[in-house]
């Protein structure tokens, strides 16, 4: 697999195009790179650059947006701590979840940025519900919770009328260092993932099951206007 992103050409990585959105299968990558990455792609893009997904995983980290608080972080038992320019609180990565990340031009799809929380959102109740697993999102805490667990975290960053970040998707992983923090900055939230559902699917098939969701609402409810 994968250890970082680098600055190479897109082409140069595993990707699929699909009616001007690019979706790519990175594998295991650095978090610092991988966001230095999607800074590098934003700033770079044109108003003719494809939208593209990044579907990822990261080895072990903590990421801090910023609405976090270091008080938040209890116990790091030698995990990576990153400062990340993303929106909310704190979050913990780590391999077995799936990472997916939403590289769309806003402003071209007339697209705003709580509507694009509620797109992510509703991508995985719908497959989640594909799989027989009721899911549902919160007014007060972004997220997507089976019951009162949360499965998957969101956060967004904006940038020159575009979004980089997005969400990440607990699959099979271990869940004890969400022990260490409150996740997303609610003492006590419980975290569950889809293995412990009864959903019998690898991370980078149900990574790809849950990117082309996504796709088809975003290119069903915000398609880029034909001139």
């Amino acid at each position: 697999m994968n250890t970082s992103v680098s600055a190479a050409p897109m082409s140069e990585l595993t990707a699929a195009t699909t009616a001007s959105i690019r979706l790519l299968t990175l594998g295991r990558t650095d978090y610092r790179a991988t966001w230095a990455a999607m800074q590098r792609f934003t700033d770079a893009r044109s108003e003719a650059t494809d939208d593209e997904i990044w579907l990822t995983e990261h080895p072990p980290v903590y990421t801090l947006g910023l609405a976090g608080r270091i008080e938040h972080l209890h116990t790091p038992a030698g995990i990576d701590i990153v400062h990340s320019d993303r929106g909310g609180q704190i979050t913990y990565h780590g391999p077995g979840q799936v990472v997916m990340y939403t590289l769309i031009d806003l402003r071209r799809r007339r697209l705003g940025a709580r509507a694009l929380v509620r797109l992510l959102e509703m991508a995985v109740i719908d497959c989640l519900a594909e799989y027989g697993v009721p899911a549902h999102g919160r007014v007060d805490a972004p997220g997507v919770y089976v019951g009162a667990a949360k499965i998957a975290a969101l956060g967004l960053k904006l940038r020159r009328g575009a979004s980089y970040h997005g969400l990440a998707l607990n699959v099979s992983m271990d869940l004890s260092p969400f022990a260490g923090i409150d996740p997303c900055g609610f003492p006590g939230l419980a975290v569950t993932q889809t293995k412990a559902l009864g959903i019998d699917q690898p991370a980078d098939l149900l990574a790809r099951h849950l990117a082309e969701v996504f796709i088809v609402l975003l290119q069903t409810n915000y398609p880029i206007p034909v001139e």
